[in-house]
């Protein structure tokens, strides 16, 4: 019989999730409260959804003492959720970088457009600062190709992360990395959620 998943309690609306889904927070021995994002820091963990909302609520109500089972300081609910979405940018990044020194990345506008029209594309990453009408056009492609297409970082932070010059456009190819890639994304996007309504 299938072992069953961990179940944990949103510390704010309260709805019982598996733990693998939540966002774990742990106490720092400074007493401050950190976000786990791999679940893997050592100490008494209190979740909340993977939602901002949920998080600032959590913070705003103190309900981060009840979670420890002991005195917790006031929490700033803005500046843990800015550690999170930091965390989880960093997470996407860190693929991005893998990916690419495996030979999985396609960047600059015409080797993305070629390897998009073509196959094998599995992400299209667009960057905050890409004008407008470069922007559509890659979407259009991506759309048509049925490619996932994320806006997130600066062409410089792009760049960096491949170890380039400034770059607005760049494909994640076919492979293991992609599965990855969404996963994180997608609880991105979900802590964005409420939010961006």
């Amino acid at each position: 019989m299938p072992k069953a998943n961990p179940q944990r309690s949103c510390l704010a609306c309260r709805e019982t999730k598996d733990k693998g889904s939540l966002l774990r927070l742990v106490l720092a021995p400074d007493g401050t409260v950190v976000p786990d994002l791999q679940q893997k820091l050592p100490g008494r963990g209190a979740y909340t959804c993977m939602k901002g909302s949920c998080l600032k609520q959590a913070a705003q109500k103190r309900q981060f003492g009840r979670g420890f089972k002991t005195e917790v300081a006031q929490v700033d609910p803005e500046g843990l959720a800015r550690q999170v979405v930091e965390k989880l940018e960093e997470r996407i990044a860190s693929y991005l970088s893998l990916a690419n020194k495996a030979g999985k990345i396609v960047s600059g506008s015409d080797q993305a457009l070629e390897k998009l029209k073509k196959s094998g594309a599995g992400i299209l990453f667009l960057a905050t600062d890409i004008s407008a009408d470069i922007g559509e056009k890659f979407r259009a492609v991506a759309k048509l190709r049925g490619v996932p297409c994320v806006s997130l970082f600066t062409k410089e932070r792009l760049g960096a992360l491949l170890g380039k010059e400034l770059r607005s456009v760049l494909v994640v190819t076919e492979s293991g990395f992609v599965g990855s890639i969404e996963l994180e994304i997608e609880k991105y996007r979900n802590f964005f959620e409420e939010e961006r309504e």
